[in-house]
C-alpha cells in the first residue's frame, strides 16, 4: 500500500473530516524517513488500533479547551519581511525556484484570477520565472474551479492533454511538474492524486504560501499536497502580481470564503469560512494600482493627461457633513502627488455652493482651494436639496437661495481667473489635437481636444500631411493635427494648424 493511502486510511478510521486531513505529506516525503517503503505499511486493523491508542494518549496530555479560548485572539498578520525556517527535511536552497519557468492557467471566476496573481507573487519571490510558452515550462499550474461539473471536466480533459506533454519530456531537461491549485484541489483531494498519477502538487485556496515547499518535495519524485482550509488566511501581506501584461482591468479582493451555505453552492466547502482582509492591506493594494494608473497616464501618448478629481468643497467641516470621506488636507496632498507624477496634467473638478450649514468661512476656504489647485476645467453649481438623500432626512437646507447664488458667482469668477492663468501657459506651445469636427460658433473653424482634454479651436484650412510629404489635405474628424497655440481663455485654446500627423509620428513640444 502506498504511504499516502495509509495516511488517508488512518484519517478515515479515526473519523477525521476532510478539513483535518491536511498537508498530505507522507513519511516517504521526509528524507529522514526515506527508507520507509510502501511494503512496510501496517495492516489497516493494526494501524487503526495503534492510531487510536496514540491519539488517546496525545489527547490526554494535550491542550485543554481553555487553552484554545486564550489563543482565540485576533490573528497577527504575517509581515512580508519575515523569513520562515524551512522544514527539517528540506534545505533552504531547495525552496528556491532556481529560475525554473512556471506556466499558469486560470479557470473560473475573478477570485481565481486573484488567486493566480497571489500564487505567482509567492513563486516569483522564491526565484521562479514566468513563461507564456507551454513548451518551455518546467512547472505547469492550473488554478481550478469546482462551481459546476463542467468546470471540473474541463480540468480533467486538460490533464489528459498535459499527460502527453509530460511523457514526451526530453530526459535532458528537468522533469516537468504539474500542479492543481484552488477549488478543485480542495474538493477532490486524493481522487486527483489517485486518478492522475502525473499530478505532482495539490494546493488548496489557503495553501499558496506552501507552494515553494510543495514543489521542492515534488522534485524528489513524490506527490505533495496541502489542502488545509484556514480561518484567518487572507494573504494580506502578499501583493498580487498581474499575470497579464495587457490586462485592462484589475480586481482587488477584500474577503475570502463564504458563510452563506446556499443549498446549491460548493464555495463554502472549497474556500472555507468567510474572513475579511485588513483594511490597511486593501488600501495598500488599491494605492499601488492607483500608482500604476498614474504611471501609465504619464508614459502613454494615447492616454489623455487629464484627471477629474471632484472636491465639492474646500472646507473639511463641510466635507465631513457631505460624508465625502476625506479632508481638505488629504485632497490637496493627492493633487500635489498627481501633479508630481504627471507633469503638465490637466485637472477638472466639481464644486457645490451653499451646502447645508455652510458658513462664510467655509465658502472662503473653497475659494482658496480653487486658487491653490488652479483647475483647467470645473463644474460648479448651487446646492439643491434632493428627496430621499441623507441630507434631506438629517440636515437642514439653511443657506438662503440668494446667498447660494452669490457664492456660486464668486466661485465661478475665481475659477475662470485661475483657469485662464493655467491655460495661458500653453500659449506658444505646439500641441497634438484630436479633431472632433466643426466649431459650434464658426463654420470656418474646426475644434478638437488636446492632451489635457481642453477644447482647441483652429481655422479649417489646408495643411501638409506628414505621412505623405507634398500632399495638401483638410483635417477630418478623427485626424490628429499639430496646432500652434496663440491665445487662451478659461474654456478654450486657439491657434493655427501646422500639419496633419499621427499619434506615433507626433512630437508636440513647447
Amino acid at each position: 500500500m502506498h504511504p499516502l493511502q495509509c495516511v488517508l486510511q488512518v484519517q478515515r478510521s479515526l473519523g477525521w473530516g476532510p478539513l483535518a486531513s491536511v498537508s498530505w505529506l507522507s513519511l516517504r516525503m521526509c528524507r529522514a524517513h526515506s527508507s520507509l517503503s510502501s511494503t512496510t505499511c501496517p495492516s489497516p486493523e493494526r494501524q487503526e488500533d495503534g492510531a487510536r491508542k496514540d491519539f488517546s494518549s496525545r489527547l490526554a496530555t494535550g491542550p485543554t479547551f481553555q487553552h484554545f479560548l486564550k489563543s482565540a485572539s485576533a490573528p497577527q498578520e504575517k509581515l512580508s519581511s519575515e523569513v520562515e525556517d524551512p522544514p527539517p527535511y528540506l534545505m533552504m536552497d531547495e525552496l528556491l525556484g532556481r529560475e525554473r519557468k512556471v506556466y499558469l492557467e486560470t479557470y473560473g471566476c475573478q477570485m481565481n484570477v486573484n488567486d493566480t496573481e497571489i500564487a505567482w507573487s509567492i513563486l516569483q519571490k522564491s526565484g521562479y520565472l514566468r513563461t507564456s510558452n507551454l513548451q518551455e515550462a518546467d512547472v505547469i499550474l492550473l488554478v481550478t474551479c469546482s462551481i459546476r461539473e463542467k468546470a471540473e471536466q474541463t480540468i480533467w480533459n486538460r490533464l489528459h492533454q498535459l499527460k502527453a506533454l509530460k511523457t514526451r519530456r526530453p530526459r535532458s531537461r528537468v522533469p516537468l511538474r504539474i500542479g492543481i491549485l484552488g477549488c478543485m484541489a480542495e474538493r477532490l483531494k486524493e481522487e486527483i492524486l489517485n486518478r492522475e498519477k502525473m499530478v505532482d502538487v495539490l494546493a488548496g485556496p489557503d495553501a499558496y504560501r506552501d507552494l515553494p515547499r510543495l514543489l521542492a518535495v515534488a522534485e524528489s519524485g513524490q506527490q505533495a499536497a496541502n489542502v488545509l482550509l484556514s480561518l484567518d488566511e487572507t494573504y494580506a501581506d502578499v501583493m498580487p502580481v498581474q499575470t497579464s501584461p495587457s490586462a485592462t482591468s484589475a480586481f482587488v479582493s477584500i474577503m475570502r470564503g463564504c458563510d452563506n451555505m446556499c443549498s446549491y453552492c460548493i464555495v463554502p466547502f472549497t474556500r472555507g469560512r468567510e474572513r475579511s482582509r485588513p483594511v490597511a492591506s486593501i488600501l495598500e493594494e488599491v494605492k499601488k494600482l492607483s500608482e500604476q494608473v498614474l504611471q501609465l497616464i504619464h508614459e502613454r501618448d494615447n492616454i489623455c493627461k487629464q484627471i477629474h478629481l471632484p472636491a465639492q468643497s474646500g472646507s473639511s467641516r463641510v466635507l465631513e457633513a457631505m460624508r465625502r470621506g476625506y479632508s481638505r488636507e488629504a485632497y490637496v496632498e493627492l493633487v500635489h502627488h498627481i501633479k508630481e507624477s504627471i507633469p503638465g496634467v490637466s485637472l477638472s473638478s466639481d464644486f457645490i455652493a451653499g451646502f447645508c450649514g455652510e458658513t462664510e468661512e467655509d465658502h472662503v476656504q473653497t475659494v482658496s482651494l480653487l486658487r491653490e489647485v488652479q483647475y483647467n476645467m470645473g463644474f460648479l453649481f448651487a446646492y439643491s436639496m434632493r428627496q430621499k438623500t441623507r441630507a434631506y432626512h438629517r440636515l437642514k437646507d439653511d443657506v438662503p437661495e440668494e446667498v447660494k447664488l452669490r457664492r456660486l458667482e464668486e466661485l465661478i469668477t475665481v475659477f475662470r481667473e485661475e483657469a485662464t492663468k493655467a491655460n495661458q501657459m500653453s500659449v506658444g506651445c505646439t500641441q497634438l489635437v484630436l479633431v472632433e469636427g466643426l466649431s459650434k460658433r464658426s463654420a470656418t473653424d474646426l475644434c478638437g481636444r488636446n492632451d489635457g482634454n481642453l477644447k482647441v479651436i483652429f481655422p479649417d484650412a489646408e495643411m501638409e500631411d506628414v505621412s505623405n510629404p507634398g500632399l495638401r489635405v483638410r483635417a477630418q474628424p478623427g485626424d490628429y493635427v499639430l496646432v500652434k497655440i496663440t491665445s487662451a481663455s478659461s474654456q478654450t485654446l486657439r491657434g493655427h494648424v501646422l500639419c496633419r500627423t499621427t499619434l506615433k509620428d507626433s512630437s508636440a513640444n513647447c
